[in-house]
C-alpha cells in the first residue's frame, strides 16, 4: 500500500526521491488494536525534520488522516512509514526545494522482539545524525559489510572509538551492577529509546567498544523490534536472557498506544 497525499502514487511521483534521495521520514508500529506506541513523538519528529531539512512546516493533522485512509483495511499490527519529500525538486536546484508531500507506505510487522542479533562494529558516523533522512546509503552499506562478515548488522563507532547506535536502531546497554547505560554520542533521538528514557532509570555515558563488549548485556531499540537484545558484539558473547532486558521489554510493552 501507497500513497501520496492520500491519492495513489505513480512512478514519475516517486522519481524524485529517488533520484535526488532529500527528504526525511519516520516509521511507526500500528499493534493489533490499531494504537501507536509514541504516536505523538512521532508527528514531533516529523515537524521538527521538516524544518530541519526544508525550513517548512508538515502538517501532523493531515499527516495522521493520510496514515488512517492508508490503514483502511490492512492487515494488523503492520508499520507505517510516513516520507516526506518534495515531488518537484531537482538534483540541480535544491534551494527551490520547500512543498513537502506525505508519502505513506504500509509493510507487514514482524514478530516483536525478534530473535537476539549479533552485531559486527563498523566504524561510521552518520550525516546529520539528530534528523531521520533518507540519505542511508552508508549505514546501509555498513549494515551489508556485517552481513557479508556473518554478522546480522552493524554496530556503529565514531572516530573517538565509542559507540554510538546501529544502522536503524538506538543501543543501549546493561552495566555489571545491572544499570541501564545509553551512549552519550551524537545518535538519531529513537522513539523507543525516548519512551524507555521517561519510563526506567538509567544513566548516559560514553561508552569505547571494548567497554561495550565487556557489558552484562546490551540491547537494540526501535519501533518495529521495541527490545531486541544483542547476542554479541564482534566476537564477544553477551548474555540475551539477563532481567533487565526482560524488565525493559515489559516496560516497553506495557506503554498504552495513542489512536490516530
Amino acid at each position: 500500500m501507497m500513497t501520496l497525499d492520500g491519492k495513489p502514487v505513480s512512478a514519475d511521483d516517486l522519481l524524485p526521491l529517488a533520484l535526488t534521495n532529500l527528504g526525511h521520514f519516520t516509521s511507526m508500529r500500528v499493534d493489533a488494536d490499531g494504537t501507536i506506541r509514541g504516536l505523538s513523538l512521532h508527528m514531533e519528529r516529523l515537524a521538527r525534520d521538516c524544518e530541519a531539512v526544508f525550513g517548512a512546516d508538515v502538517d501532523t493533522g493531515r499527516v495522521r488522516e493520510f496514515v488512517r485512509r492508508s490503514l483502511d483495511g490492512q492487515g494488523l499490527p503492520c508499520v507505517v512509514r510516513v516520507t516526506v519529500y518534495d515531488p518537484s525538486m531537482t538534483l540541480a536546484h535544491l534551494a527551490d526545494a520547500g512543498d513537502p508531500h506525505i508519502l505513506v507506505t504500509v509493510r507487514p510487522a514482524g514478530t516483536m522482539p525478534p530473535a537476539p542479533l549479533r552485531a559486527m562494529s563498523v566504524s561510521y558516523e552518520r550525516d546529520l545524525p539528530h534528523v531521520k533522512h533518507v540519505g542511508l546509503l552508508g549505514a546501509l552499506h555498513a549494515r551489508r559489510t556485517a552481513q557479508l562478515a556473518g554478522y546480522g548488522d552493524a554496530l556503529f563507532v565514531g572516530r573517538d572509538g565509542c559507540v554510538t547506535e546501529g544502522s536503524t536502531w538506538n543501543v543501549g546497554f546493561v552495566d555489571g551492577d545491572g544499570a541501564v547505560v545509553w551512549p552519550r554520542a551524537d545518535v538519531l533521538p529513537g522513539v523507543t529509546m525516548a519512551l524507555l528514557r521517561e519510563r526506567a532509570e538509567h544513566h548516559v555515558a560514553t561508552v569505547t567498544v571494548e567497554q561495550a563488549k565487556g557489558m552484562a548485556a546490551a540491547f537494540a531499540t526501535n519501533t518495529s523490534i521495541g527490545v531486541r537484545p544483542l547476542a554479541a558484539i564482534d566476537e564477544a558473547g553477551l548474555a540475551t536472557e539477563h532481567p533487565v532486558l526482560a524488565r525493559l521489554s515489559d516496560t516497553y510493552l506495557s506503554i498504552p498506544g495513542e489512536t490516530l
